[in-house]
């Protein structure tokens, strides 16, 4: 009997031992894929609300709070139909995301980003009536949907020879990501964060940069386009680099010391308006083709509290980065049925300066010029239906400006904001639908107004 109980003993003496070990691995293991999680995910996001407040009838997105401009006057019986008030608050553009970092084989370091938002599923107002009872049908309504809005992998070779003592970096980016013309913003708290006074686009693109030292970055990416496109004789799509097979080429240079920041940079877009055309009554297919270059320069330079930001862009098109341009239909049609394409050209310029950190205030400053195009496309005006402007703007508009003070303050992860923004717009009048042979409306040039008050609540985590 005594061997019974010591057989018993040892063996639940033993189960205990093989209990307490399963229990110690399990722990192990848990504490690994924590620390694997800690080491190498960080997630991130914020719940935002805007509350805004518009004097006039604007154009604008995202449920109204993406601003742009204030409508051309609109009478009726003696009264402007667009000098019309309206308010909203909404928290659709709360964001969550995740950084994927600290994975190496030597010296090549991978990495990714996804980032998503609540933008997708707005609706307009249906029914025919909508706009019989209000100035404005936007997609103000609904429940939003997510949304991506950023997705890309990076691989970055590190701690590369350059020179006798120096080291040099060369990263790639691949997937969805800010255009690189517009990855550069002003100290806004507004959605649009500047626009339309520079780029604005998340886009598909492989991008390079190439840090050469300590002070120097070359940068070269090849673009595609979806959220944000060119404009053309079916409207914005990205059909007309599908078919122009021809990605967007961009290429900069960038100097950096000690807080300040010099960039200059150029983008090329040669797209497809079209595919299919006609002759002597058939169908046939067209040699179409539009190409337009921009350039821009960016600067930047903090001390301490202050910081301050400039970028301005000069060029062809750029409509499909939310620029107040585009391009025309210039001349009679060709012999096999093609057409002539010009570019319009745009000046836009911003400069954002900033002080303090619990209170920070910040000024923006945005100007923007339509320059038609370079040369005069005929001695005839043009039909503004020949005209492929940004679908947020007017080939009416001659010019624009911006001037926008903010106050934040910010008090542990939450920031509160409050700005006031006034933007104007100089229209002209279309002569009969037409333009002049610039592509510009120059009869009866007007300015026009907006007042914007919006307060921003953000919870940061």
């Amino acid at each position: 009997m005594k061997r019974v109980y010591l057989t018993l003993a040892v063996a639940l003496l033993s189960a205990g031992t093989m209990t307490i070990s399963a229990a110690e691995k399990a722990a192990d293991q848990k504490s690994e894929v924590k620390e694997h999680l800690q080491n190498h995910f960080k997630m991130y996001g914020f719940i935002r609300n805007y509350f805004a407040f518009d004097s006039r009838e604007s154009v604008s997105g995202t449920g109204d709070l993406f601003y742009y401009l204030p409508k051309d006057v609109k009478m009726s019986e003696g009264v402007d139909l667009n000098a019309t008030p309206s308010f909203r608050f909404l928290a659709l553009t709360s964001r969550v995301g995740v950084d994927v970092s600290g994975y190496y084989i030597g010296n090549l370091h991978f990495g990714a980003k996804v980032e998503g938002d609540f933008y997708a599923g707005l609706s307009a107002a249906s029914g025919s009536s909508a706009s019989s009872y209000f100035p404005s049908n936007s997609k103000i309504g609904g429940t939003a949907q997510a949304r991506l809005r950023q997705a890309y992998a990076t691989l970055t070779w590190k701690d590369l020879p350059m020179g006798v003592n120096g080291k040099a970096s060369v990263g790639l980016k691949i997937g969805q990501a800010w255009h690189p013309m517009a990855a550069d913003h002003p100290h806004l708290f507004s959605l649009e964060v500047g626009a339309p006074f520079g780029p604005f686009s998340r886009t598909p693109l492989v991008q390079m940069d190439a840090n050469l030292g300590d002070h120097w970055v070359v940068s070269g990416a090849a673009i595609w386009q979806m959220q944000y496109q060119s404009a053309g004789p079916a409207g914005a799509s990205p059909i007309y680099m599908k078919y122009g097979m021809t990605p967007e080429m961009y290429a900069a240079v960038a100097y950096k010391s000690n807080g300040f920041l010099l960039r200059g940079g150029v983008d090329v877009v040669s797209i497809k308006p079209r595919v299919l055309g006609e002759k002597d009554g058939n169908t046939v297919k067209v040699s179409d083709r539009k190409t337009s270059v921009l350039g821009y320069v960016y600067t930047q330079y903090s001390y301490k509290k202050f910081a301050v930001k400039a970028k301005t862009t000069f060029g062809e098109g750029g409509e499909h980065m939310n620029l107040m341009s585009g391009y025309a239909k210039v001349g009679a049609d060709n012999a096999d049925g093609s057409w002539n394409y010009a570019s319009l050209r745009n000046s836009s310029s911003w400069l954002s300066m900033s002080y303090g950190k619990k209170w920070q205030g910040v000024l923006f400053l945005g100007y923007v010029k339509n320059l038609g195009l370079a040369e005069g496309a005929s001695d005839s005006p043009i039909s503004k239906d020949q005209v492929y402007f940004c679908g947020n703007g007017f080939s009416n508009i001659n010019q624009m400006y911006r001037i926008n003070p903010q106050i934040i303050y910010n008090i542990g992860k939450l920031n509160v904001g409050l700005e006031y923004q006034w933007t104007s717009v100089q229209y002209g009048e279309y002569d009969n639908n037409m333009l002049n042979k610039y592509a510009l409306a120059d009869k009866n040039l007007h300015w026009v107004g907006n007042h914007r008050v919006n307060m921003m609540v953000k919870f940061n985590f």
